[in-house]
């Protein structure tokens, strides 16, 4: 039991040519476009729920499912609260995952493990593991703080047809990665790339936005991908049946419904 508590918690674009001395005000400039496209990716709407389809993707081609329902609520001053549900394979079935993410400290997650009936809490120095096997951290999943970093503004250009801003972003503590490269839509503010550089400056993981739609007059991220280019795994993202604004209450997102999934919204 103690592997599976493991297996759920702790599993297993390079800028060459590129020189800038930044002034103060695009330095600014910078941290707003960021904090746009954190607010456009993880805040938008008051609340949403979704259905969400996981596909781990191993060097040889062989693909490991999972399906999920995803609920966010908003909360005042950048506070939010995340509530995941796994529907299946079979042996993660009835896994629950919540987080509780507030502003200018460390978020509080905890999962659910049914097969030993066992709630545990996530340790805050877990938040760049693998969330549940895959190739994106619990940090890719509820976001990150724009204060977590530094930001430059590199240029602008266009990729694969949309105006993009490019940011390089170093984390302020030293972490598992020493920067990071943003692609991000001058117009819906949504990261369309995002490459991420270890302690080596070596290109570690590459982050894609498959497809961009909008949902309810918001554009939203609905395929995504995240390819580890040091191992060749990869892991695909779907979200289907979007729902924003759907009225979720904040008595959802606690450690009871963990044990006793909330059965009209994860159903």
């Amino acid at each position: 039991m103690i592997s599976l508590i493991k297996k759920l918690i702790n599993p297993g674009l390079c800028l060459a040519g590129l020189a800038a001395v930044p002034s103060m005000s695009l330095a600014m400039d910078a941290t707003e476009i960021v904090q746009r496209s954190l607010d456009a990716t993880y805040y938008a709407g008051a609340d949403v729920r979704t259905k969400v389809t996981m596909q781990l993707v191993n060097p040889k081609g062989d693909i490991r499912e999972r399906e999920m329902t995803m609920l966010r609520l908003n909360g005042a001053d950048g506070e939010q609260r995340y509530y995941t549900y796994f529907h299946r394979p079979t042996d993660v079935k009835g896994t629950a995952f919540l987080v509780q993410k507030f502003t200018g400290k460390e978020d509080d997650r905890w999962i659910f493990v049914p097969a030993i009936k066992l709630v545990k809490r996530i340790a805050s120095d877990d938040k760049r593991s693998s969330f549940v096997g895959s190739d994106f951290t619990y940090e890719d999943v509820s976001g990150r703080e724009v204060a977590d970093e530094t930001h430059v503004l590199v240029g602008e250009e266009t990729f694969e047809g949309r105006p993009v801003y490019r940011i390089e972003s170093k984390p302020v503590k030293p972490i598992d990665y020493s920067r990071r490269v943003s692609l991000i839509d001058k117009e819906r503010w949504l990261p369309l790339s995002e490459e991420y550089f270890d302690l080596r400056n070596r290109p570690s993981r590459v982050f894609s936005a498959v497809k961009v739609e909008s949902i309810a007059d918001i554009w939203t991220i609905t395929a995504r991908t995240m390819k580890n280019l040091q191992t060749g795994y990869r892991t695909d993202v779907t979200y289907q049946d979007i729902n924003y604004n759907s009225g979720l209450e904040a008595d959802i997102f606690t450690e009871r419904y963990l044990r006793n999934p909330p059965q009209q919204w994860v159903k």
